[in-house]
């Protein structure tokens, strides 16, 4: 992760077809057995921004340290207790939507 000038973590994922996309930090916890990060996508266009704006991603980290990576959360029971704890976390900062 970088950090910019005003101290946003900026993290830049590369996808299955080799498309880098960029996400700002905004939240990272441990949960369970698991370390977790909520993340909102960085646009270069401020048309993209308006299209997607507010969209929360939740990922989870897997593999060894030096081998790791970022992954979806595939188990729906575990996605929706750690994006309510995400959300619970954020909302003094963030507005969501169901």
């Amino acid at each position: 992760m970088e950090q910019n000038e005003f101290g946003n973590d900026i993290l830049t994922l590369v996808d299955e077809e080799g498309v880098e996309h960029s996400f700002e930090v905004l939240d990272a916890m441990d949960f369970e057995d698991g370390h977790y990060l909520a993340m909102v996508p960085v646009f270069e266009e401020s048309e993209e921004l308006l299209d997607d704006m507010g969209e929360l991603v939740i990922l989870k980290a897997a593999g060894e340290e030096e081998d790791s990576y970022l992954e979806p959360i595939e188990d729906e029971d575990e996605f929706n207790k750690v994006a309510e704890i995400f959300m619970d976390r954020l909302k003094d900062t963030f507005e969501f939507e169901d």
